[in-house]
């Protein structure tokens, strides 16, 4: 299956670049309703529904050529979300200054509280050396998380009224 993924993603990323989207995450599952090929994509200033919608074509069309999934599929291309999923380095480095929520691995202490916690919410700094650079409350520097260790990241969407 991930090898499947990759295969597609290495298929559909010149036409995403083209349209000048970038592929957030991909997914082939089998669900409820068979299965389904989802693609999330994002790009600068956020995408809206005729991006989706070009993208969707454009993806259509290739798979359809290339026919590398042999079983019937729905594709779905949405935006991320408010929320969306931070995986790579270059997104570490894009979304700094936001609010993010990390679950790592294991549990680890990179602050040297003496309390191991695999789930951090803080001010994203940046990337640096394999590792995501984190403010949280109640440390005067930032925490090293190495990349390794992550299992989900995400933007943590918060309303202030």
């Amino acid at each position: 299956m991930a090898q499947l993924t990759e295969q597609i993603e290495n298929l559909v990323q010149p036409i995403l670049e083209d349209l000048g989207c970038e592929l957030v995450d991909l997914e082939y599952q089998r669900e409820q309703r068979g299965w389904i090929l989802r693609f999330f994509l994002d790009k600068e200033g956020g995408i809206n529904l005729d991006d989706c919608a070009a993208a969707s074509r454009e993806i259509s069309s290739l798979l359809d050529v290339e026919n590398i999934i042999s079983t019937a599929y729905n594709l779905e291309v949405s935006s991320p979300g408010v929320e969306r999923p931070l995986k790579k380095a270059k997104d570490f480095e894009r979304f700094a200054g936001q609010v993010v929520k990390i679950k790592t691995l294991d549990a680890i202490d990179p602050d040297a509280s003496g309390k191991n916690k695999k789930t951090f919410v803080g001010i994203l700094s940046g990337f640096d050396e394999d590792s995501v650079l984190l403010k949280i409350k109640k440390s005067t520097e930032d925490i090293r998380i190495p990349l390794r260790q992550i299992d989900k990241a995400n933007l943590k969407f918060e309303f202030f009224s």
